[in-house]
């Protein structure tokens, strides 16, 4: 059996791990009485977005090279392949390259799935399940497929054909953009789409303040942390293309996250007089997050000083809701998108050769900017109207008695039956 094939099938294993893995780290980090709502999300993500990917989600963002217009550069061809009718023809007749196909589909399939779980976090304790399902499908639909082919198309040999992989050729630059595991397609994607609904969806009645925001599960919420630390190696190392690439990218998956640990709660020893075990677990994610777009372009050093970076800046970062009066109750902003573009941004100054302090020019830096701010705005803008739409219409909000009792029981059922 092909080797690539084998890696890429173990690893989508470990990012399918993640999106459980979320679900507790959320879950734990709400209220008792909205612990089931919350991992539901996840879960239905798992269910709308598994399914969706593999009818066109695929399709839709594979971008052919052969085409030189814009257009197919920008969305690829949903009904090329609808439901995989022909590459399951072709992998059951064992023609050459179909498994690599099929193990790419399923590799996909996962990142798109957390994607869109990620933004669940925003609007946690108050949105009811039913209307998120409706949102997920079409979220994945308009934004996180056609993003996916903008920053991860490849042809049949290889080369990447979306149009952020283009912008060298297209200003004539020696360098393009680097985004190796998704800082722009998944968390800067997540983390604006987490700020539209937050804004369309308001405040919760009860819990926005630091005061009554506490986690009800706090060893939940570290199994969640570790879960998702595991499930990052194949986040981040599953498009590795040779081995050596693969160790440096598990040393900074390591070591970035790490740093960003520590970064996150020297910050909350001075803020709130100690370290928490739900900040060492935030500072954790956060790390990850930087690392997502760069741990293939960093020298291990640099990886640490951006875990550092990305976790005393996130630390801060997720205070600003409060003064802004933004309900993103489990920080998606403050952490996601935050070090979405801080992971994007930094290899403008310190990627291995093409940095702007590591050898290269500002180069590096534009063909990371742009990409991160068009994905930012996108999201957010067809987040925001889709988000309003299902509001407006069915209603994506949980009536205010079943709000403020804990939605689990009216949405679910109990999370917690106590004799």
């Amino acid at each position: 059996m092909d080797l690539a094939v084998v890696w890429l099938l173990l690893t989508a294993a470990f990012v399918l791990f993640m999106t459980p893995g979320l679900a507790f780290f959320y879950g734990g980090l709400v209220k008792s009485k909205s612990v089931i709502s919350m991992m539901m999300l996840s879960f239905g993500s798992i269910g709308v977005v598994g399914v969706l990917w593999i009818l066109y989600g695929f399709n839709q963002s594979y971008v052919d090279g052969s085409d030189a217009d814009w257009i197919p550069r920008v969305l690829g061809n949903p009904f090329s392949d609808f439901g995989l009718q022909d590459a399951a023809k072709a992998a059951f007749a064992g023609e050459d390259g179909s498994g690599l196909v099929m193990a790419s589909a399923i590799f996909g399939s996962t990142f798109a799935i957390i994607t869109v779980a990620l933004i669940s976090g925003a609007i946690a304790d108050r949105a009811r399940f039913w209307p998120w399902m409706l949102f997920t499908g079409l979220f994945a639909t308009l934004v996180y497929f056609p993003v996916a082919s903008w920053v991860f198309a490849f042809d049949a040999t290889g080369d990447f054909t979306g149009w952020v992989n283009k912008l060298d050729e297209h200003f004539g630059y020696s360098t393009g953009t680097i985004d190796f595991a998704g800082g722009t397609a998944v968390h800067i994607n997540a983390g604006a789409a987490a700020l539209a609904l937050a804004l369309v969806l308001g405040k919760r009645k009860l819990g926005f303040s630091k005061e009554e925001a506490q986690p009800h599960n706090v060893p939940l919420v570290l199994i969640g942390a570790a879960i998702l630390w595991f499930g990052w190696f194949g986040f981040n190392g599953g498009a590795a293309i040779s081995s050596g690439q693969a160790g440096l990218i598990f040393v900074n998956t390591m070591v970035c996250p790490a740093a960003a640990l520590i970064g996150w709660i020297v910050v909350e020893h001075f803020k709130e007089g100690k370290p928490t075990a739900v900040g060492a677990a935030s500072g954790i994610v956060a790390g990850l997050v930087a690392i997502t777009p760069s741990c293939a372009n960093l020298t291990p050093m640099w990886a640490i000083v951006l875990g550092l970076v990305a976790g005393a800046v996130c630390a801060v970062a997720i205070e600003l809701k409060y003064k802004i009066g933004v309900d993103d109750t489990l920080d998606v902003v403050g952490i996601h998108l935050v070090a979405g573009v801080i992971g994007t941004l930094y290899l403008g100054f310190f990627a291995i050769d093409t940095g702007l302090f590591t050898g290269g020019n500002f180069e590096q830096l534009v063909v990371q900017a742009i990409p991160a701010f068009t994905i930012m705005a996108y999201s957010f803008i067809v987040a925001f109207v889709l988000g309003t739409v299902i509001d407006k219409t069915i209603g994506f909000r949980a009536k205010e008695e079943d709000e403020v009792a804990g939605i689990d029981l009216a949405l679910h059922g109990t999370g917690y039956a106590i004799d």
